[in-house]
């Protein structure tokens, strides 16, 4: 006579803010499916939903409340985690219905909420059945994430409120996480953190064991380690660091990129070039060494894309200090930027400072950044045509009426979602998202490229 095994409790998730955000849901949802629960692709078939909050921005926090409330309306068993958590009052206030509320990566804490919501269907076969991690991201790219918290006490943050200070991994456990997802299928690896650079100053960069040999805690030797990564064909992933901040440090690993073990690109929050606003911003003000610095680093790795954000209209900003910020990026020709407006953040000290810029100045002001950093990006992607490049494949479409196919996918200079895309056509019906593959581009705009497929 067969076994019936118990049904399995359902959980639907909704995940807002950025990838550390996505790499706890993805940890979240893994330890519920090891406790027994299935996973619901929609409110209707989920016996709780979880939504998984952005509190940076008040922006933010007003689009997680509206997750919230819209998961109380299609569902109505709600419990809500991540950075909102921390204003538990103000949401239970809001939405009295919610069954629990709790934390930035405060995994116990949610999977007991789960737990007591609606208890695992665990059958007594269940355990024995080894169970994947979860990803919410494609099978062919990974966030891994190497710390938590943050040591800075910049003005117009509080991921530190939020997230607590600086917490770094093991590094055995980092790169053995990071072996798995390689075995598994990802062929680009994102580095992520509040703080890359600042990786094991808190564990006073502590060595562990890593397949006999002492490896330390620090930016360069993960990256090192990163670089030595294999796929299961013999061929080596991508490996992209992110949220770098530019300590002296960070110049050893561009070497890493001239050689091919890493993927040459950097993302670094500079935030503003102005020393009068980077010091009411609580930032270090060595815009011109950077400049050096980025000078440097293009010498050593002529392929480096370098990718950056910038806050307009902060408090204080004067007309002179948002010239210099133009005048810089002109300069520093970086590959990728990205602008915010400033908007104030509920418990940031920069909320009291003097001289706040009136709503229709920030707008001014950043439609003339981006303006120039158009420009700037499409003469950077002009000269790449002619060129082949390396692409990684991310979406595969359908054959046309001629049955032609088209693709998307990256450049080395792209992140997945916030950069530019490479576009395409007439490719092999034999292509697979995640392939790395060589691309003719033929044309450019201010954002992507355009190509063809040629060869592998």
């Amino acid at each position: 006579m067969a076994t019936q095994l118990p049904p399995q409790p359902r959980i639907g998730m909704v995940s807002l803010g950025c990838p550390k955000a996505l790499v706890d849901s993805e940890r979240i949802l893994t330890r519920l499916r090891a406790d027994g629960y299935a996973m619901s692709a929609d409110y209707e078939g989920a016996d709780v939903v979880l939504v998984n909050t952005c509190g940076f921005l008040d922006s933010a926090k007003e689009e997680s409340l509206a997750a919230i409330g819209e998961a109380i309306a299609e569902n109505g068993r709600v419990i809500v985690t991540g950075c909102m958590g921390n204003e538990a009052d103000a949401i239970r206030a809001k939405f009295p219905e919610v069954l629990a509320v709790t934390g930035a990566h405060q995994y116990e804490a949610v999977v007991e909420a789960v737990h007591e919501a609606a208890p695992p269907g665990q059958g007594p076969f269940v355990d024995l059945v080894p169970q994947p991690d979860i990803k919410l991201t494609p099978r062919h790219y990974s966030y891994l994430k190497i710390s938590e918290g943050c040591n800075h006490s910049c003005s117009f943050c509080i991921i530190p409120q939020l997230r607590g200070k600086l917490a770094s991994r093991r590094i055995d456990a980092v790169l053995r996480e990071a072996e798995k997802l390689v075995a598994a299928g990802t062929r680009e690896l994102l580095v992520i953190s509040q703080d890359t650079s600042a990786y094991g100053v808190d564990i006073g960069h502590e060595a562990r064991e890593f397949h006999g040999r002492q490896v330390r805690a620090h930016m360069t030797d993960l990256a090192r380690e990163l670089g030595q990564l294999k796929t299961p064909e013999g061929e080596q992933p991508w490996v992209r660091l992110h949220y770098v901040y530019p300590y002296p440090h960070v110049d050893a690993v561009i070497p890493l990129m001239a050689e091919g073990l890493l993927t040459p690109y950097l993302d670094i929050p500079f935030q503003h070039a102005s020393p009068s606003v980077l010091k009411a911003m609580k930032r270090p003000a060595n815009e011109a060494k950077v400049l050096d610095r980025l000078r440097q680093w293009r010498e050593i790795c002529p392929a480096i894309a370098v990718r950056s954000s910038y806050v307009v209209g902060f408090p204080g900003e004067t007309e002179a200090d948002f010239e210099y910020l133009l005048e810089w990026l002109e300069e520093a020709q970086l590959d990728r930027v990205g602008a915010f407006r400033f908007e104030p953040v509920e418990g940031a000290s920069a909320n009291k400072l003097p001289g706040a810029v009136a709503e229709e100045i920030k707008e001014e002001r950043y439609t003339r950044l981006m303006e120039v950093t158009a420009r700037i990006s499409a003469a950077k992607l002009a000269a790449k045509v002619g060129r082949v490049l390396p692409v990684i494949i991310d979406d595969v479409g359908e054959p046309d009426e001629d049955g032609d196919i088209g693709a998307t996918g990256r450049s080395q200079a792209d992140a997945p979602e916030i950069d530019g895309n490479v576009f395409l056509r007439n490719v092999p019906a034999a292509l697979q998202t995640g392939q790395v593959v060589q691309v003719h581009i033929e044309e450019a705009d201010e954002h992507d490229l355009f190509g063809y497929f040629a060869g592998k």
